[in-house]
């Protein structure tokens, strides 16, 4: 009987020379930064509720002006220590409407802190503790990680101390309702209440972001986790050092996402860049001569594809400064320089549309606004929506809204409106008032 011996297989050969694969190792990342990361708990004082409108305390408690006793109530979050001289980074809502902020380090230490400053509109809150040689982390650039890549998140969730969740990297640059300051790094790692603040690491042992926010539909953790960019956070940090508050640049504009139909309608062959659809009255673009229905293309040379991009970098702007903006307008590109003005929070808040007579071929019933309607809204002209059907509908045209122009002529009367789109192709821009916003709505056509 002969012996027969196999070869091993190609397949076997090819598995045999391929380096073995592992993990990354968490254990030596969490024992580097865990010294850094600390509890922080925020005392607030929130007014006890006192005697309801309609009880016959409640003209008592106003007329006397009785003071209503304040109930403490301690919330819990993280932080870590970007300084040895005791600097910590955390967001703005775990300490804005503090009274006492105490901060725990990994030893069981207890400091006092002191808020340097806090910034909301990103969620960042620069603490300091008395106390020297403590162990901090080192910052990485969240602007080379890649979708993908590992993760660490450590933190404090439901007051757990130290805890460590990992995950991947889910997005990058992700823009929230609520954050159009900040390009989101968005993880699957675990966070929970109390994560807020603390860091997310990079397979470096570097942190990249501070953990900020989830998406929940029960307060807890469903996959979706959103940390702000370290080197946005940074910027913040020193603005906030050196000033005690953030200064950011604004040119009065309020701009929405640009859809393939709507770049369609307005020429362009892709949707990149800004859609402008409200310019301020006598603010910075609107003496620079940018009007609704221009694209934004770029600023200061940087391209912008979406529209998410442009709050940021008009925010970075120096106020005083001036900026050259590319816009898009009827086929063509050009330039305008722009001055820069400092934002302000307060923002006037423009009267909501009210209550049609003539059916277009959008389907739907439109009136213009009496002079009254007009001045308290404060729009020249415009239609009123009595009724949506059909194409305007199934665009979200809504009964109330305010159609202030199409496809960037201004309409003040039905027969206008359907001599613009009985002109358009198989699309039409209408910009709409609803409410306090101004949108720009594609309709198809049939």
């Amino acid at each position: 009987m002969l012996a027969v011996l196999c070869a091993p297989s190609l397949a076997a050969e090819a598995q045999a020379a391929e380096p073995a694969r592992s993990l990354p190792d968490f254990a030596s990342i969490v024992e580097s930064n865990k010294g850094a990361v600390v509890n922080i708990t925020a005392l607030l004082l929130q007014e006890e509720e006192g005697a309801p409108p309609n009880d016959p305390l409640f003209e008592f408690f106003r007329r006397f002006q009785i003071p209503q006793p304040q109930l403490p109530r301690r919330a819990q979050a993280s932080g870590f220590i970007i300084s040895s001289d005791g600097t910590i980074l955390t967001n703005a809502h775990v300490v804005i409407e503090a009274a006492d902020v105490t901060v725990k380090l990994a030893d069981r230490r207890e400091f006092k802190a002191k808020v340097i400053g806090a910034d909301e509109l990103t969620d960042i809150a620069v603490l300091k503790i008395d106390a020297k040689g403590l162990p901090a982390v080192k910052l990485g650039d969240p602007r080379s990680i890649r979708v993908g890549e590992w993760v660490l998140a450590i933190g404090s969730p439901f007051g757990l101390e130290n805890t460590v969740t990992a995950g991947i990297v889910s997005a990058t640059s992700r823009s929230l309702p609520d954050g159009i300051y900040v390009p989101f790094i968005q993880t699957d790692a675990a966070v929970n209440p109390g994560n807020s603040g603390g860091p997310l690491l990079n397979m470096n042992g570097e942190v990249i972001g501070i953990n900020s926010q989830i998406y929940s539909l029960t307060g807890g953790y469903l996959g979706l986790s959103f940390a702000i960019p370290i080197d946005v956070a940074a910027k913040v940090k020193d603005e906030l050092i050196s000033h005690g508050r953030v200064q950011r640049g604004r040119i009065g504009v309020v701009v929405q996402e640009l859809t393939q139909p709507l770049a369609r309608s307005f020429g362009l062959d892709k949707p990149a860049g800004a859609l402008v659809n409200s310019v301020e009255k006598n603010g910075p673009a609107a003496r620079a001569g940018i009007q609704p229905g221009d694209v934004i293309t770029a600023l200061n040379g940087t391209k912008i594809e979406r529209s998410s991009e442009l709050p940021l970098l008009v925010a970075q702007a120096k106020p005083g400064s001036k900026v050259t903006v590319e816009i898009w307008r009827k086929g063509a590109r050009k330039e305008v320089t722009v001055a820069v003005e400092e934002l302000r929070l307060e923002r006037p808040a423009p009267a909501r549309a009210p209550r049609s007579q003539e059916q277009t071929r959008l389907g739907i019933a439109v009136r213009p606004l009496t002079a009254e309607e007009s001045r308290a809204v404060g729009v020249p002209g415009g239609l009123l929506v009595e009724e949506a059907a059909g194409p305007a509908a199934a665009a979200g045209i809504q009964e109330g809204d305010l159609i202030i122009a199409v496809n960037g002529a201004p309409v003040t009367s039905s027969a206008e409106l359907s001599s613009l789109v009985a002109k358009s192709g198989k699309v039409v821009a209408l910009l709409v008032q609803r409410g306090e916003d101004k949108v720009f709505v594609a309709v198809e056509l049939p």
